[in-house]
């Protein structure tokens, strides 16, 4: 009871504070939009029912949410080292503010396409005739 009152005191009081808790709901909030962005549609009934199918399913959807972040990131971090290099003038406490979860510039319904053709027979299992030669031989 003693911790929650002082956190209430601190919360209601210390305007930086408050500010910095509110930050930190922010940034939670955007990882959750993010999530919901890469993957907004429910899991088929047929799929993620044993524990290897979510963690395969929670897996994937954990690495795609880290990849966007460590690309904005990654942007981000290019922008301000050019803007620093030509003398512009960059508060550290408002890049502080600033979360790597932006997505508008996304599109997450696109087709990616994977030229794939030569590897084709790894993929599939398929012997090829090089392979059968030898296998032949």
């Amino acid at each position: 009871m003693k911790l929650e009152f002082g956190f209430l005191c601190d919360y209601f009081t210390n305007d930086e504070f408050r500010r910095e808790i509110h930050t930190l709901l922010n940034r939670g909030e955007s990882v959750h939009q993010l999530q919901r962005a890469i993957y907004h549609g429910r899991i088929l009934p047929e799929r993620g029912r044993r524990r290897d199918e979510m963690r395969a399913i929670s897996g994937s959807h954990a690495l795609l949410t880290n990849v966007v972040i460590a690309w904005n990131t990654m942007r981000v971090q290019g922008v301000v080292d050019h803007w620093r290099k030509e003398k512009h003038p960059i508060e550290d406490a408002w890049l502080r503010r600033m979360g790597p979860v932006h997505f508008g510039h996304i599109n997450f319904r696109g087709t990616i396409a994977f030229r794939i053709e030569q590897f084709e027979d790894a993929l599939l299992h398929k012997s090829s005739p090089q392979r059968r030669a030898v296998q032949a031989g």
